[in-house]
């Protein structure tokens, strides 16, 4: 049987990720999506392994490439 969220939490998965309007997710939306710690979320963010931008203190992660990296598919590389 499926796990079943507590009462009163919004659950975070890829169907929500693919129907949210907005164009980035924050980094505690992202540790709960992939049900990670946040300094987790934080170090994979640091060495690269997820994308994210940083405007000021703030880091937000892309949606788009979130999707993609999920999805299995593979994010195309930044030219130097």
């Amino acid at each position: 049987m499926p796990e079943q969220p507590a009462k009163g939490v919004e659950v975070l998965d890829l169907e929500w990720l693919r129907n949210l309007k907005r164009a980035t997710i924050t980094q505690a939306e992202a540790a709960k999506l992939y049900g990670v710690n946040p300094r987790t979320l934080t170090a994979a963010i640091k060495d690269g392994t997820i994308p994210a931008i940083r405007m000021g203190h703030r880091v937000v992660i892309p949606r788009e490439p979130l999707l993609t990296m999920l999805s299995g598919a593979t994010l195309p590389q930044e030219s130097a």
